[in-house]
């Protein structure tokens, strides 16, 4: 087979193998370690917490900065709410949140793994009867699968809040007139089609992780190689992903 073709075939077949291990495992025949799952799980969960709501509170401040030097040349500073709102839930906190995750645990799973390949304790496991795809990969991509739309929950409020802190700063809105606009101008259709990009961006920022990672060169070079590989791909197809989602969304109609 010709190496081009063996390259284009393999994240198909990686793809395969992690449906395969996820239809065993919820069948009752997991592989993996609950300690394991437990410690990744809490990597993508509550210690990123903290970094999420941080870029989120910022992110939302920005949309509500820039909204209000254009909205108040119109009288209309008031939509501030509404522009904040909709764009956090629909697209910025399922994005954002993506971006900073695929940086911080994609990136972690390539070194991770590609470190053990280059130990070969990857070999290891398989010698022993522990299939690398049961065992590392799959607690993984479960772990920011279940975790991402819980993100996405603290992402959305520190967007949410940040905008209400800048509109109270620049227009004089207080909180409760800030967040009444908000809550009407939320559907849950909004939150709905963001949740739904969180759960699709954690599946792909764990698998694109863990391919790197065992995928990698057994050498010092592609353990980097890898990680820069995880954030750089991982990156480029929440947005290609993203597209599409706004594609379908107004087709329709939603």
């Amino acid at each position: 087979m010709p190496v081009s073709l063996a390259l284009a075939r393999r994240p198909v077949a990686f793809l395969g193998e992690v449906l395969l291990s996820a239809v065993a495992a919820l069948g009752g025949r997991r592989r993996y370690r609950v300690q394991d799952a437990l410690r990744v799980l809490a990597d993508t969960s509550a210690r990123a917490v903290g970094i999420v709501c941080l870029v989120n509170f910022l992110v939302g401040a920005i949309l509500a900065f820039v909204g209000a030097v254009q909205l108040l040349k119109f009288g209309a500073g008031i939509f501030v709410a509404d522009l904040v709102a909709i764009s956090v839930a629909r697209e910025m906190a399922a994005i954002i949140t993506a971006v900073v995750i695929a940086g911080r645990t994609g990136a972690a799973f390539a070194a991770e793994l590609a470190t053990m390949q280059t130990n070969e304790e990857v070999d290891a496991l398989e010698v022993l009867g522990l299939p690398a795809m049961d065992f590392l990969v799959l607690p993984r991509v479960a772990a920011l699968l279940v975790m991402m739309p819980l993100l996405f929950v603290f992402a959305c409020l520190a967007g949410l809040v940040g905008g209400m802190v800048v509109a109270s700063v620049m227009l004089d809105l207080s909180p409760a007139a800030y967040m009444h606009r908000t809550a009407e101008a939320l559907t849950w259709t909004h939150l709905g089609l963001g949740a739904a990009k969180s759960l699709v961006f954690g599946a792909l920022i764990g698998m694109v992780g863990c391919y790197h990672g065992l995928y990698a060169q057994r050498n010092a070079a592609g353990v980097g190689l890898a990680t820069t590989g995880a954030v750089v791909t991982s990156i480029v197809a929440i947005i290609v992903i993203d597209a599409v989602f706004a594609l379908v969304a107004n087709t329709l109609g939603i």
